[in-house]
């Protein structure tokens, strides 16, 4: 008689192959980790680059760039984006054609809560809508410069320094510095907490800050989750941002025992608020190491955490005459 014997895996064998992909589950997946982030990284850059085609068409047919935001004195009108006002030359004409634009966003509530695809960063995980005055809006990754830190100073109207401003139609003339060395949108971070509304530094020609530390001291109101999640509005906070610090710089403020990393406004715009309005605004990237920039030449390029704070706020300026070599 004959006795077959079945074969099979020992339990030390089992071990030994669950071992093994374990550890190759362990190599690879690093691996397909940062494959899935070049990709979003790269989709990052393409909506960069449009942003840059857009502006360069707007100025073909306008012969002027699209205003950073507009703000009316004494007035509590909700001035419209550079996002908004670029829509035609994103393909989004239908969604620009329903804009009134002779009345603030926030009493269009079905345009304040469009959500675009190409306003995102794939990198960014925050999703949804966010409420304010209960009217649902949508966020952005992208923002527009605004210079170094003034937005505008609301007793002489005077607007700030970099490539797009408040109330002022600039042209590509304006930039003397030169379109390659200007920075005209980067990457931000949305659902970002902010301080806002201190009142502090006052006076004009106030000096921006020589460390992110100083900022705190100025106070404020914070918000945990208020900075760009408003793609439609003008406010610096909620569509653009400052050169002041490089990219990813942390700012720290403690709030309820707990230390945040914050983006700052001295004074936002309305009534009462009848002085200089300065704006520490970072620009902040999901992608490690780097934030992307679209200069005004319509390149994309990335900018290191460690780029050297002059040349980063050189960058910023449209018609400084800084001289900053290799960058």
């Amino acid at each position: 008689m004959l006795f077959y014997r079945k074969r099979g895996f020992t339990l030390i064998e089992l071990l030994v192959v669950i071992a093994i992909v374990s550890v190759l589950v362990a190599l690879l997946l690093p691996a397909v980790q940062q494959a899935r982030e070049s990709a979003r990284r790269a989709r990052c850059i393409s909506h960069l680059k449009q942003f840059g085609l857009a502006i360069h068409n707007y100025h073909e047919a306008t012969n002027a760039l699209p205003l950073q935001s507009t703000f009316r004195p004494g007035s509590t009108f909700s001035g419209f984006s550079a996002h908004a006002r670029l829509l035609p030359q994103l393909e989004q004409g239908n969604l620009y054609s329903q804009i009134d634009f002779s009345v603030g966003f926030n009493m269009q509530p079905a345009i304040c809560a469009a959500s675009i695809p190409l306003f995102r960063c794939p990198s960014d995980p925050g999703d949804g809508l966010r409420i304010d005055g209960g009217v649902a809006f949508a966020p952005t990754n992208y923002g527009f410069s605004i210079g170094t830190w003034l937005a505008i100073d609301q007793q002489t109207g005077t607007a700030g320094d970099g490539a797009f401003g408040v109330n002022e139609r600039r042209t590509f003339d304006s930039i003397t510095d030169g379109l390659s060395n200007t920075i005209g949108v980067a990457e931000v971070k949305s659902f970002w907490p902010a301080l806002m509304d201190g009142g502090k530094p006052a006076g004009p020609d106030a000096p921006p800050p020589v460390s992110p530390s100083q900022i705190a001291g100025w106070g404020g109101t914070f918000d945990p989750d208020f900075c760009h999640t408003q793609w439609i509005s003008g406010r610096t906070l909620q569509s653009g941002f400052t050169t002041t610090f490089p990219p990813n710089t942390i700012v720290p403020f403690t709030a309820n025992g707990k230390v945040y990393d914050v983006d700052f406004t001295s004074a936002r715009f309305g009534p009462g608020t009848n002085r200089q309005s300065y704006r520490v605004v970072t620009a902040r990237s999901f992608h490690p190491g780097v934030a992307n920039v679209l200069l005004m030449d319509g390149s994309v390029r990335p900018f290191s955490n460690s780029v050297d704070t002059g040349i980063w706020r050189a960058m910023g300026t449209r018609s400084g005459g800084e001289v900053h070599g290799s960058f």
